[in-house]
């Protein structure tokens, strides 16, 4: 493979490139270079080209297999109208550049990056200023890896999705940062990885649908609308993500429709609107959805599911201090679903049992039975009220008269009483143990010097009390 070099000022190595090449490079020059698109259409499949720091005029267009590596963070400046990039061959790689400026309308969808090639190895890019960030359509075999992807400065309903993978089977997503878009996107393209990216501040952290077969680990999705939707497919492995701060007009962290034989494993869903919404999922017969050593804690709702959820099955999941723990959104039960598998329920933080035999396994089941929360599915502006001495009142008056005692919406047969331990996920900071241990050694100190004050004032009392009822004798009898 030929590295064909630009230089700051000047053509340098033209005769060397030509000698490797068997073509002689044009000597345009922009801003002081070779233009870059000049190189390009000059150089020979498979060649790679390297290019210094400095900024060079778009589009460019990558018709043959080539590498291009930047050296110092280069810029592709783009006009303002359509794609700062185009690759139409197999085979490509682009990495090291700064890529900017897409022209704006959505109905082109003009990005910074788009490859319709396959094998296309896009890496190590800061795509800045675009509408849509990276686009592959009908690129199968490509990877997408250690990008940051900026959107542009618009409304949400304005911007580009910051990645759309369309039709592009077996894509590797890994290691991008992505902020301030509208979705990352993955439509007809099974086989797919994504791994250890971070994608926050967008509408959906990651959308898959009409897709089979796709692996998400260790990914951060925080502050979108919604953390992760899977829509129309089968075989979904989500590990050890962290879905934190999804609170839109959805706010879900993980939604699922109509997927089947989905696996959840070791994930943090924490703070969302919704921790997990489910509708109709699994939807294939003799399939399942499968919860398991997930932690779902300070959500409004840590699991939303609508009744035609079935088969799910529930297992060493942490369920701590969530608004509501369990909603049947429209109304309803959930139980055709297991909530304990080989005799393990999950940890619930509003258990109320006990554990007389101390196998960690509660004695009495836990179930979800609240008059309010029950309204809550059919009513939910009545959320308002959650917390409040009303929703207190109704369930305690539910208590009184059995007629009004609302069904059991979901029962778990076996309660731990023990939080399982959970496998490690990215974004979660180790807890502050030395500034915890100092706090708490401080507010010790501070009660002992408030029981010593009070102990000095108690002996000092009954020598002040006397005297001054003395005094107070002495001026009655005045």
């Amino acid at each position: 493979m030929v590295s064909l070099f630009l230089s700051f000022g000047q053509a340098l190595p033209l005769q060397a490139q030509a000698d490797a090449t068997s073509t002689a490079l044009p000597e345009t020059t922009q801003c002081g270079h070779v233009s870059l698109q000049a190189m390009i259409d000059a150089a020979a499949p498979g060649d790679t080209l390297v290019i210094p720091a400095g900024t060079y005029h778009a589009p460019l267009l990558i018709d043959k297999p080539l590498t291009l590596e930047g050296q110092a963070w280069p810029v592709i400046q783009g006009d303002g109208s359509g794609d700062v990039i185009l690759i139409e061959a197999p085979d490509v790689t682009v990495r090291g550049f700064v890529v900017r400026g897409t022209g704006i309308s959505l109905d082109r969808e003009d990005a910074g990056i788009r490859s319709t090639g396959a094998n296309t190895v896009l890496e190590n890019n800061r795509i800045e200023d675009a509408l849509f960030g990276i686009y592959l359509q009908q690129a199968a075999d490509s990877v997408v890896r250690g990008n940051t992807i900026r959107g542009m400065d618009l409304p949400i309903s304005r911007r580009g999705d910051g990645l759309k993978v369309f039709y592009s089977p077996r894509t590797l997503i890994e290691a991008n940062v992505m902020r301030d878009t509208r979705d990352a996107i993955l439509w007809y393209s099974p086989y797919s990885i994504v791994r250890d990216n971070d994608f926050a501040n967008g509408r959906y952290g990651l959308h898959i649908m009409q897709s089979d077969h796709h692996l998400i680990e260790y990914n951060i999705f925080r502050d979108n609308s919604v953390g992760i939707y899977v829509m129309y497919g089968n075989v979904f492995e989500m590990r050890q993500n962290l879905l934190d701060s999804n609170r839109g007009p959805s706010g879900y962290g993980i939604g699922l429709k109509e997927a089947s034989d989905v696996l959840l494993e070791g994930n943090r869903i924490v703070n969302n609107r919704a921790g997990v919404y489910s509708d109709a999922s699994p939807l294939q017969p003799e399939t399942t959805v499968t919860y398991r050593n997930n932690l779902l804690a300070y959500n409004e709702i840590g699991l939303e599911l609508l009744p035609n959820t079935r088969r799910n099955r529930f297992q060493d999941n942490i369920l701590l201090d969530n608004g509501e723990q369990v909603n049947v959104a429209g109304g309803g039960d959930l139980m055709r679903n297991e909530w304990a598998v080989d005799g393990r329920g999950n940890y619930w933080s509003d258990y109320a049992g006990f554990d007389a035999d101390g196998d960690a396994i509660g004695d009495l089941p836990y179930t979800s039975k609240s008059l309010f929360d029950s309204l809550l599915g059919t009513r939910p502006e009545l959320r308002l009220f959650q917390l409040s001495p009303a929703s207190d009142a109704l369930d305690l008056a539910a208590k009184a008269f059995p007629l009004f005692a609302p069904q059991v919406r979901m029962s778990d047969p076996a309660p731990l009483t023990q939080p399982p331990a959970l496998p490690p996920a990215p974004g979660m900071e180790a807890p502050p143990v030395a500034a915890n241990l100092g706090t708490a050694l401080a507010m010790i100190l501070l009660a002992c010097g408030v029981l010593v004050a009070g102990l000095r004032l108690d002996r000092r009392l009954p020598r002040i009390l006397p005297r001054k009822s003395a005094d107070a004798t002495a001026t009655l009898s005045d």
